[in-house]
């Protein structure tokens, strides 16, 4: 009788342990954070008006957002700034929390990674040398050098696109968008293919050297953040996805959308089913 009272003793502790420890894992993210004071938020630095360098400082949406998300979590941000092509396995290995980014919605995406509401349209399109005038439309890339970031949904997107004009494009990667825009100024690349709020934002800037074609090729996309596809990462990402609704709701993902972009983006509170 004492040995069953004790087993059952034991087995009862492990269960309601078990149940404690389930529990602290579906909130460790947040909790850990929290506790730290700090969100740890992995990005690249050459994707404006997202996050870039300007005169020294990194500025951008990415980086208002955050910090009106910090006030609001009641942490610190401290950035940690990759290549766009180590980004994203270094959040795999846990160098950070979440990716700011952004990075476009997609279904492939969906499945290894856990993205946040949308912050921005992503639709993809066509930036030229101003003045250009063999390039009107998007199909006159074909047969074309065109520069595009390696690892990203817009590389994916040219080439889809590419394999329904008359002559593939000569598609150019590169590690950097900036690279891009500079071998695009040099003539290396007849354009470049990037998300219209990016394009629109770097034509604006370079004093009427490039030009955007519109309307774009690429299908509608949205923008959003990236987190892990783990429980642990789960409360964290909720969180960010409750901030983003709220911020669009009280005005001020409006308003730096207006900063960057010069404009507002109509955007869905969820992304379930990418067009791409």
């Amino acid at each position: 009788m004492l040995k069953r009272h004790f087993l059952k003793t034991v087995v009862g502790t492990a269960l309601l342990l078990g149940t404690a420890l389930s529990a602290h894992a579906a909130d460790d993210a947040l909790a850990r954070i929290k506790a730290a004071g700090v969100l740890k938020v992995g990005t690249e630095t050459a994707f404006a008006p997202f996050d870039f360098i300007d005169a020294g400082e990194h500025v951008g949406l990415n980086v208002d957002f955050f910090a009106e998300l910090g006030k609001d979590l009641g942490v610190k941000i401290e950035w940690v700034a990759l290549p766009w092509d180590s980004v994203l396995p270094s959040l795999e290995a846990g160098k950070y929390d979440i990716v700011a980014g952004p990075a476009t919605i997609t279904k492939a995406r969906l499945e290894r990674f856990k993205m946040t509401s949308p912050i921005a349209e992503a639709t993809v399109a066509i930036m030229k040398k101003a003045g250009d005038t063999s390039i009107t439309k998007p199909e006159d890339i074909a047969g074309k050098a065109v520069g595009v970031g390696k690892a990203t949904a817009q590389l994916e997107q040219l080439k889809e696109y590419s394999a329904t004009l008359p002559k593939k494009v000569d598609i150019h990667e590169y590690v950097s968008f900036n690279d891009s825009y500079a071998d695009l100024a040099a003539g290396r690349v007849v354009a470049v293919a990037n998300s219209l709020p990016n394009i629109a934002f770097v034509a604006k800037q370079r004093n009427g050297a490039f030009e955007v074609v519109t309307p774009g090729f690429g299908k509608k996309t949205y923008f959003g953040f990236i987190g892990k596809k783990d429980d642990d990462s789960k409360t964290l990402v909720d969180y960010v996805n409750e901030e983003t609704i709220k911020m669009k709701k009280d005005g001020r993902l409006g308003k730096l959308q207006e900063k960057w972009f010069g404009t507002k983006f109509d955007t869905p509170d969820a992304i379930t089913d990418p067009a791409f």
